[in-house]
């Protein structure tokens, strides 16, 4: 919960983030680069189906290239957290950069045989340089204050939502002046500077990210296995849920609009969804809150579901809009305070790794819940498949909350820190 209004001290502004040193410098070549993430799996899509003339062919390669950047997210993100990102980040989008021209190239005009551009897509997606995990790692340095930190957090996520928003409108702008290829060179053109301008800032460090022992005092650079770190296991398992519930709304969105011949207004509800995101999350950032992330984190899941469930039995498309856009106002506080308990509850070496967990974790939910809403439409009452895309966040909630609030209450107290 908040704390009450009449604290003596006011809570710093998102302003108070963007003054810190360096900081509107760092964070505007992040989301430079970022900003290529929102581009490239459209332009990609589009650049595939024009080249191969096959939708099958473009989107299997399209769906490969994500499956190589979210499954291997970890083990460039471990790179980073052991090399420093000025020394692996910059070869790393270089070579993104590089295949991503290389496969615009072979997309530029109609004939391309199917074989050659999806493996170059494979592996670009291999290469996919992690500039999210690696800004929030750089936020910590910045703004170690916990209060401003969360803003800045809040912040980035914001900041993101909007750049999967603005991508695809800039992908539509480009394809109607130029190729679709050419929005992938874009994207690749964006991917290295920003990469480039982020290892150049003087808020990066030369040498690794973080340094520094871990709570049960052992090495930074020991392997991170988020399975026996209590927090960084429930950031994981709780944002591989909201994703899993995301993942579903989108499709059962589509077939709710579909199933009242009102197709076009799916980009409304979607809307909807992005708008709730930011206003949370920015209204999240600017709470002082007194609950921890722990208990926080399985609540926002809560509201989500509960929110989805919801969505499902709304009667006419205005409800469903609503409603919608009350589920986006716990999308960016959840993802917030995963990434921020992911980042208390490992040593300092390992934040960009523990960041890419949550990451990953997010995007595979998204993936499984898109596949299985897809296997459920169509067999099965809509406001049944809504209910059970709302299943994981609230059973989320309900599995990981009240069992390790029960066994904190029979244990001693911890040493706090790291292990949150």
């Amino acid at each position: 919960m908040p704390t009450p209004s009449s604290a003596p001290s006011r809570a710093p502004s998102y302003a108070t983030v963007l003054r810190t040193p360096h900081a509107a410098r760092t964070f505007g070549a992040a989301l430079l680069g970022r900003l290529s993430y929102g581009i490239v799996p459209l332009a990609l899509l589009l650049a595939l189906k024009d080249a191969t003339g096959s939708y099958s062919v473009a989107g299997g390669a399209t769906a490969l290239f994500g499956a190589a950047s979210v499954s291997l997210s970890p083990a460039r993100a471990a790179l980073i957290d052991r090399h420093g990102p000025r020394r692996a980040l910059p070869p790393m989008a270089g070579l993104y950069a590089a295949l991503l021209a290389v496969l615009a190239l072979a997309t530029w005009r109609p004939g391309a045989p199917p074989l050659a551009p999806a493996a170059l897509a494979v592996a670009a997606g291999a290469c996919t340089p992690p500039l999210g995990p690696v800004m929030r790692t750089v936020w910590r340095g910045m703004v170690p204050d916990r209060e401003l930190l969360q803003r800045a957090y809040s912040l980035d996520g914001v900041a993101e939502e909007l750049l999967y928003v603005t991508g695809p409108l800039l992908v539509g702008l480009m394809v109607a002046a130029a190729r679709p290829a050419a929005a992938v060179l874009a994207g690749a053109a964006l991917v290295f500077i920003g990469a480039s301008a982020l290892v150049a800032s003087p808020a990066v460090p030369r040498g690794p990210l973080g340094a520094g022992p871990a709570a049960d005092g052992e090495p930074a650079a020991t392997r991170l296995r988020w399975t026996v770190l209590p927090g960084l296991r429930l950031a994981v398992l709780v944002t591989a849920a909201v994703g899993l519930c995301l993942g579903a709304l989108d499709l059962l969105v589509v077939a709710f609009t579909e199933a009242r011949h009102q197709g076009a207004a799916v980009s409304w509800v979607l809307a909807a969804l992005s708008a709730g995101s930011a206003v949370g999350g920015l209204a999240h950032g600017a709470v002082r809150w007194k609950a921890p992330g722990r208990v926080r984190l399985p609540l926002t899941a809560a509201g989500l579901g509960a929110a989805v469930l919801s969505a499902g039995l709304s009667p006419r498309l205005y409800v469903l809009v609503a409603v919608v856009a009350v589920a986006g106002l716990f999308v960016a506080p959840a993802l917030t305070t995963a990434y921020l308990l992911a980042d208390e509850s490992v040593a300092a070496g390992q934040r960009t790794r523990a960041g890419a967990w949550v990451n990953t974790a997010f995007n595979a939910g998204s993936s499984l819940g898109t596949a299985g809403a897809g296997l459920l439409v169509g067999r099965m009452p809509l406001a049944l498949c809504f209910a059970l895309a709302a299943g994981p966040a609230l059973l989320c909630a309900t599995g990981l909350r009240f069992p390790r609030e029960r066994r904190e209450a029979a244990a001693p107290p911890d040493r706090g820190g790291a292990t949150a």
